[in-house]
């Protein structure tokens, strides 16, 4: 872009530098005169992406990136001028934006304040993220499926975090104050420029590694919009998708999320949160054990007090009160049985003995033998066939006459 022609004249026609150590310029003096460079500035025209955007007692504050040179600016939009501003701004659009600096001759202060600003596309590395999310998201490493769940009560916590920053102290302190023997392995990073990507990633892989870590806390204190793209590297986020450890992510950042939080197992708001939500409650817990142990007591009084009950019901039986009176009233029952029973025997066999005789009545009755005994006789020839005719007889023929007690031999005449 080229240099607006009032900088230019601005510098040249700066007063000169007059100070010494005899004669020196008071604090007010400089910072007029530096408030004058400024103000023969005057408006300038910038096109850069947005980074940080929030607002705050009707103004809106933020930051403008170069983010080829790696160089920001923050900016001031009042209430007055928003009017001039697209609805709908948001952190990642790239813009094209009309500010002027302001310096604050009170308080030494320089502000640049926007007073025009028109919307250009999504930023270039809000594109770039947002290609790469689809990618990933394609390839299943978001899906609730791969993600391992938390041990309940992790006796070593893995921590990659900015050294002596906050979120380490919040993660330690409220750990702690949950259930003080927890335990840390902590492998300080950069959380933010360049080496942020291989540190974080080298801490992740040693962590990773120790048998004794069975759950990885990755915690920054938040940050805007460029502080946190680290987070979102392609190679930081593949290698978080594979480790065998559990894996916590706490940028604690709501506006703009990383992509590790995407990947990770679980994702923690603040570290604060993530303290809270890998390391459980020990009064808590204790409280849980108490209300079980109550409930477990009632319970087992309540059985006990039930068996006793009836205990006492089958002692106060009179079978069980005096176990002779079960003997001897079965032992009459058995005497009465067994009395039926003879008498019954010997009602059937009275009546059987009665049938008998009346059928041997009969019986003898039709006998022969009993013919025999009234005085007929049997007639047998030779051969043993009955007669009972005289034809079947001739003169001569051998005879045998059965009476009623013995035979007869005869002849025929």
């Amino acid at each position: 872009m080229k240099q607006p022609e009032c900088l230019s004249l601005g510098v040249m026609s700066a007063t000169t530098n007059d100070s010494s150590p005899e004669a020196p310029w008071s604090i007010q003096k400089l910072s007029e005169l530096m408030g004058g460079y400024i103000e023969r500035l005057g408006p300038v025209w910038v096109e850069a992406e947005i980074t940080q955007w929030g607002q705050s007692a009707g103004n809106i504050y933020g930051k403008l990136s170069d983010t080829e040179a790696d160089a920001q600016v923050a900016i001031t939009i009042w209430r007055r001028t928003q009017e001039n501003i697209p609805d709908g701004l948001s952190q990642g659009d790239r813009v094209i934006a009309q500010i002027k600096p302001s310096w604050y001759v009170k308080g030494g202060t320089l502000s640049m304040n926007v007073l025009q600003m028109r919307h250009t596309g999504i930023g270039e590395i809000l594109e770039k993220l947002e290609q790469l999310k689809a990618a990933l998201a394609l390839e299943g490493l978001f899906d609730p499926e791969r993600k391992k769940k938390l041990p309940f009560l992790p006796g070593v916590i893995g921590l990659v975090t900015g050294k002596d920053s906050d979120a380490e102290k919040d993660v330690l302190t409220n750990a702690r104050l949950r259930w003080p023997d927890v335990e840390f392995v902590i492998e300080h990073a950069a959380v933010q420029g360049d080496r942020c990507v291989p540190e974080v990633m080298s801490a992740l892989e040693k962590l990773d590694a120790n048998p004794d870590v069975e759950v990885i806390i990755v915690a920054r204190g938040g940050g805007d919009f460029m502080n946190l793209v680290p987070f979102s590297d392609d190679r930081l986020v593949r290698l978080a998708a594979g480790l065998k450890t559990p894996l916590v992510s706490a940028i604690g950042h709501e506006a703009d999320r990383p992509i590790l939080d995407e990947v990770a197992d679980l994702r923690a708001s603040t570290p604060t949160d993530a303290a809270k939500r890998v390391v459980p409650d020990v009064q808590a817990e204790r409280e849980l054990i108490g209300h079980a142990r109550i409930r477990l007591e009632s319970k087992l009084s309540a059985l006990i007090q039930y068996e006793i009950e009836r205990l006492e019901s089958f002692r106060t039986r009179p079978s069980l009160a005096d176990p002779h009176t079960l003997i001897d009233r079965k032992s009459e029952e058995l005497l009465q049985i067994v009395a039926r029973g003879v008498d019954v025997s010997a009602l059937v066999l009275e009546r059987h003995q009665a049938n008998l005789a009346q059928l041997s009545g009969s019986l003898r009755g039709l006998s022969p033998q009993n013919t025999l005994d009234r005085g007929y006789a049997i007639v047998r020839d030779g051969a043993g066939h009955v007669i009972s005719r005289a034809d079947q007889v001739s003169s001569g023929d051998s005879l045998r006459v059965r009476v009623s007690e013995g035979e007869i031999n005869t002849h025929v005449d």
